[in-house]
């Protein structure tokens, strides 16, 4: 027979749980927003395996060992709720929208990488070029601009052959 109390009466205090959910949501936010900005523009195998180890890392140091559904509902409601007040607050303030969603970083300008903005974020230049032919670019001569965007994609502009430098013609988007 079940223990109905076990299973919906909360055995860790609420402020606890609201505290450990804050914290861990914080950290983790950070983490994955200063640190890990490349790898969340794709979603490979290792960026899966990322996400569960993390998950099953955070899962204790928020938990802290719960047992009932009331303490999961109230812990999965706090982490839902910081993610949508930080949007809330980017959405209102400039100022902290450029924390929460830093804007995109130039790689290359008019064919020449930015050599200390590749190393800034530990792009390689066979990634680079990767991208690029991905995007059906041979030479970086064509490349106006390739920009690693605040989700980590990268999105590329070309010249038309003939046209001066400052026109664009076929904005592109790697992901």
């Amino acid at each position: 027979m079940a223990d109905w109390q076990e299973v919906f009466v909360p055995d860790t205090p609420l402020l606890e749980i609201v505290v450990r959910g804050s914290v861990m949501y914080l950290a983790l936010f950070t983490l994955l927003r200063v640190i890990l900005k490349r790898e969340s523009g794709t979603t490979g195998v290792t960026d899966l395996l990322v996400i569960v180890l993390l998950a099953d890392a955070a899962q204790n140091g928020m938990s802290g060992g719960y047992n009932s559904i009331t303490d999961g509902v109230l812990l999965v409601g706090v982490i839902v709720g910081w993610s949508y007040l930080l949007n809330a607050i980017a959405y209102r303030w400039q100022a902290a929208a450029r924390l929460i969603r830093p804007g995109s970083l130039v790689l290359v300008r008019d064919g020449q990488i930015l050599r200390h903005h590749m190393r800034r974020e530990l792009i390689t230049n066979e990634e680079l070029h990767a991208l690029l032919r991905k995007q059906g670019i041979a030479d970086l001569a064509r490349v106006r601009e390739v920009r690693m965007e605040s989700d980590g994609a990268f999105s590329v502009t070309t010249r038309t052959p003939g046209r001066p430098r400052d026109d664009l013609d076929d904005p592109g988007h790697l992901g």
